[in-house]
């Protein structure tokens, strides 16, 4: 499979130093402010953190010698991968103050920024902008995999997705130039398609994950073959990123090829032998579009969990992978914290089927809206992701799917590839063949 270098889904700027001029003047505000705070009277936590999760973190880091050692080696590391960076690198020596800095972001809402000339300037993924040069290092590798260190960061992500869901929140839904409503951010974002109210303070948004789970009005994304058993429909408004057949149960997934591990990817589910050489269609979601999942098919939910896993994992890249974790998105489908839900198709042709959620980075909560038993209907709510980057994969077993359409198929080039809107349709399934 080809590198992909862009920053897929526009969270973060494809412009290096947008990412760097933007570390560094967190880094400024965060030292104004311990200026003023000298005394620390109004800081929580010994280490002056205002979290007591990021306090908890940095226990964990002074405290245990093997992450303490990993986490100033993969700064280490970093500083020497942006050497070479002619845009400059972030003033961050210390774990000390990358802790500081997402301290900080906890207490903020992403600001919007229209499309450049040089790409967005779009921080969607602070979080990740803060440790995105350090992700891909080889100590990086091993530090965000690790059970203690994603706990921690569970932790820090549920905390700010409570203050994303605070009215305090929403006082970036206004129509300045940097406002989510503003002109440029109404016409991106096609505000007219989603249910809202112009006339009332945030378009009647209470919250940041409010607006960021908005709903389409009735009629805007059809059903595609909804009297079709064996149309297929896309579960998202997404990009298309992979199209994978002959898909095993296990593989060595964290090889550069980055195959898909059926075992892995559904958390060593019962149900992983029956894909077997099926096929696994995955998508990226953007950052300005629709983060709700559809049903594909209509049929009963067979069995729906959550899976525990990383945040920030890439794998292991040399030199600098400066679109992580966008070029590791096949690997993270076995790796980070995700939402699986098994659909048993009514039509049989179909059968079993798997759809997955996958967080990325600031993804602190895949929601899922269904539960074991259900009936749904092609096109139903399945869930949605409360804020950050995400991709999601369809696992449909060997033999059932016959075409997919055009608009489903991956572009040699990312820029050529097409948004498929939400339950239209993306493939067809095959016709049981007549017995002999």
């Amino acid at each position: 499979m080809q590198e992909r270098n862009a920053r897929l889904g526009n969270w973060l700027p494809s412009d290096r130093k947008l990412i760097t001029d933007w570390i560094n003047e967190l880094i400024a505000d965060v030292k104004a402010k311990e200026n003023t705070l000298c005394n620390g009277t109004d800081m929580q936590g010994a280490a002056g953190f205002q979290h007591e999760e990021v306090s908890e973190f940095k226990d964990l880091l002074d405290n245990d010698p093997r992450l303490h050692s990993l986490a100033a080696q993969m700064i280490e590391q970093g500083h020497d991968y942006c050497k070479e960076d002619p845009t400059g690198e972030p003033q961050i020596n210390s774990y000390d103050l990358m802790l500081k800095l997402i301290d900080e972001i906890m207490n903020r809402t992403p600001k919007y920024m229209p499309p450049g000339a040089k790409g967005r300037g779009l921080i969607g993924f602070p979080i990740n902008a803060i440790l995105d040069w350090c992700m891909g290092t080889p100590a990086g590798y091993a530090f965000f995999l690790d059970t203690k260190v994603n706990q921690c960061f569970e932790k820090i992500l549920k905390a700010w997705c409570r203050y994303l869901s605070s009215e305090d929140s929403a006082k970036v839904l206004n129509g300045d130039s940097d406002g989510w409503l503003c002109e440029a951010a109404l016409q991106e974002l096609q505000m007219d398609l989603f249910d809202c109210d112009p006339e009332k303070p945030h378009y009647g948004f209470g919250s940041w994950n409010e607006f960021f789970t908005r709903t389409f009005l009735p009629g805007k994304r059809p059903v595609e073959g909804a009297d079709d058993p064996y149309v297929i429909v896309s579960a998202c408004e997404s990009v298309p990123y992979r199209i994978c057949t002959n898909a095993q149960k296990d593989t060595k997934f964290w090889l550069k090829g980055q195959p898909y591990s059926l075992e892995y990817m559904l958390n060593q589910d019962e149900s992983a032998d029956m894909f077997v050489g099926g096929t696994v269609y995955q998508a990226f979601l953007s950052a300005t579009k629709y983060h709700r999942w559809h049903s594909p098919v209509s049929g009963t939910i067979k069995r729906c969990f959550l899976v525990p896993g990383t945040y920030y994992a890439e794998l292991s890249s040399y030199p600098y992978d400066d679109a992580g974790p966008n070029n590791s998105q096949c690997y993270i489908t076995h790796v980070a914290a995700r939402a699986v839900i098994l659909i048993d198709s009514k039509n049989k042709d179909i059968g079993l089927m798997a759809f997955i959620a996958v967080g990325m980075a600031e993804v602190s909560s895949c929601v899922m809206t269904v539960k074991e038993g259900q009936d749904v209907e092609k096109g139903d709510e399945l869930g949605f992701f409360q804020f950050g980057g995400s991709t999601h994969c369809l696992i449909f077993q060997k033999d059932v799917i016959d075409m997919f359409v055009q608009d489903a198929i991956p572009a040699e080039n990312d820029d050529d590839s097409k948004t498929v809107k939400v339950c239209a349709k993306l493939a067809v399934a095959k016709k049981k063949r007549e017995e002999l």
